[in-house]
């Protein structure tokens, strides 16, 4: 009877999670399928599931108007450069804050993850102003910098979770053995909390590649990345859907395959330390 009712109680589990996942994968497969139609087949009512002529017409257009290479290589290094900058900057604060905390730590953490709770168009305008007077609007460098400032709370976050779930005598074992701080955080820390720094890395990459909101009011031209390449098939004349949902297939191309073949390492770092 109980296994009966466990059996029962893994199909409706396994069920569920497949529903889930197809629910939340639906609006991907739609964006990919509009991609190979028509402009007329894509606004045709009801919408055409199957029976539609398939043509690579749009993605022909799109690769003709921009230069998405350009487009691709911007994001790879804003995306990148923020992810890298981010865990250079985290990895010590977290640190700090795991292994040699304060009263206030706890509040710290608690006002560091606020800050994302506001709203970016609060802090545009000063921010915009101050890219004018320090020459980084529309620049890679910018960006970057933007991306990894809102970005680094979660980062700092994450790697404080992991971090603490390390046990303090290894690291005073290595102080024993005349170890440096900087010793210890690369050479004991890192290596142990490697799932965890690798999971939030590729998190952050993620966060940063899908960006939208900075990248279209700070960038214009020469430092847009993928997401300012998929607003620019929108136009005063009108959505032209199928070349839209082109463009977005390009532009989460890359992402998709990078998680696809990172997601073992992206589970195994989120479960870093859930069972001792």
């Amino acid at each position: 009877m109980a296994r009966a009712i466990t059996n029962n109680r893994k199909i409706i589990n396994t069920t569920a999670a497949w529903l889930i996942g197809l629910l939340i994968f639906f609006p991907i497969l739609w964006t990919i399928l509009t991609s190979f139609k028509t402009e007329a087949q894509a606004i045709a009512s009801p919408p055409l599931f199957v029976g539609f002529d398939w043509t690579l017409e749009n993605y022909q257009v799109v690769l003709e108007r921009s230069n998405y290479a350009r487009f691709l290589w911007n994001s790879i290094f804003i995306a990148g450069g923020s992810t890298l900058l981010g865990i250079l900057i985290a990895v010590p604060a977290a640190w700090s804050m795991a292994f040699v905390p304060s009263k206030k730590t706890k509040d710290i953490l608690l006002w560091m993850l606020s800050t994302k709770m506001l709203p970016a168009v609060g802090v545009l305008y000063p921010i915009y102003l101050l890219f004018i007077k320090m020459g980084l609007l529309d620049s890679i460098l910018g960006l970057t910098i933007v991306l990894m400032l809102i970005n680094l709370p979660i980062i700092v976050w994450m790697l404080y979770t992991y971090f603490k779930e390390i046990p303090v005598d290894i690291l005073e074992a290595a102080r024993m053995d005349g170890a440096s701080l900087r010793s210890e955080i690369l050479y004991v820390l890192t290596p142990m909390a490697l799932p965890g720094i690798a999971s939030t890395m590729l998190l952050n990459f993620i966060l940063a590649w899908n960006e939208a909101f900075w990248t279209l009011n700070l960038t214009a031209a020469k430092a847009a990345p993928l997401t300012a390449f998929i607003a620019s098939y929108s136009s005063p004349e009108g959505l032209f859907y199928a070349k839209l949902s082109a463009a977005s297939t390009m532009a989460i191309a890359p992402i998709l395959v990078l998680g696809w073949f990172s997601q073992k390492q992206l589970v195994r770092g989120l479960t870093f330390g859930a069972v001792k």
